[in-house]
């Protein structure tokens, strides 16, 4: 599904030059679930931001389902982002003002829909992840994981074939973000999505199919549940 080949970024910071990826070359496949772990500064973030289109390498490929992403002009990036990439943050990015349900439509919204016309699907959406009986609660009156809950719907929103997770259990509680992480490994086995979860909680990354670890730009491992590196 998702090929990155021989990918470099670099940025410069305080006069320097610092290399967040340093030759990544890896491949991604619908149905898997995939964590990205390593210190801070080792490229997390930035190999998301790129896997994501938010962000383009300075040298090697980004191929997605055969099309390169890092060639697309900046509309096509964004039209790529809004239908074919889900993003799940930390800090849910929710808005205030929206019930449960006006918030996982967004995306539709976004993308010219009119409210009427997608209310039905974000109901749905909120079912699949347990809120059902939530649609009309604003993020105030949510717990923290049902808040969670809601942004995985709201990622869901489009039906996009990856979805991107950028410390998604990293502000709840354990039990909690077990059954996030439970939530996201159903999206991914189920629907035969990828989905890519960037964590510090190595406990949560044992729970994916498979962990890649990164250091100083580079993989340091790659390695399958059972143990198998690939």
């Amino acid at each position: 599904m998702l090929e990155m080949t021989d990918v470099t970024k670099t940025y410069r910071v305080g006069g320097q030059t610092v290399r967040a990826l340093d030759g990544i070359t890896l491949s991604l496949c619908g149905g898997e679930f995939v964590s990205v772990v390593g210190p801070s500064g080792a490229g997390k973030s930035t190999l998301l931001h790129l896997l994501g289109a938010l962000d383009r390498p300075d040298a090697g490929s980004i191929r997605f389902q055969g099309a390169e992403i890092a060639a697309l002009d900046d509309e096509a990036q964004s039209e790529f982002r809004r239908h074919s990439v889900g993003f799940v943050f930390q800090f849910f990015n929710l808005l205030p003002t929206m019930t449960a349900w006006e918030n996982v439509a967004v995306p539709k919204l976004l993308d010219g829909s009119r409210m009427a016309k997608v209310k039905s699907r974000a109901l749905d959406l909120l079912a699949v992840v347990g809120l059902g009986d939530r649609a009309e609660h604003r993020p105030s009156e949510l717990s923290g994981g049902q808040m969670q809950r809601v942004a995985v719907a709201r990622a869901l929103m489009m039906d996009p074939p990856l979805i991107l997770a950028d410390e998604p259990t990293g502000n709840l509680d354990t039990k909690t973000g077990a059954a996030i992480m439970a939530l996201l490994t159903d999206i991914a086995h189920q629907d035969e999505r990828s989905v890519v979860m960037v964590t510090h909680n190595l406990g949560a990354a044992s729970a994916t199919d498979r962990v890649i670890t990164l250091t100083d730009g580079r993989i340091g491992s790659d390695v399958l549940a059972g143990g198998e590196l690939t």
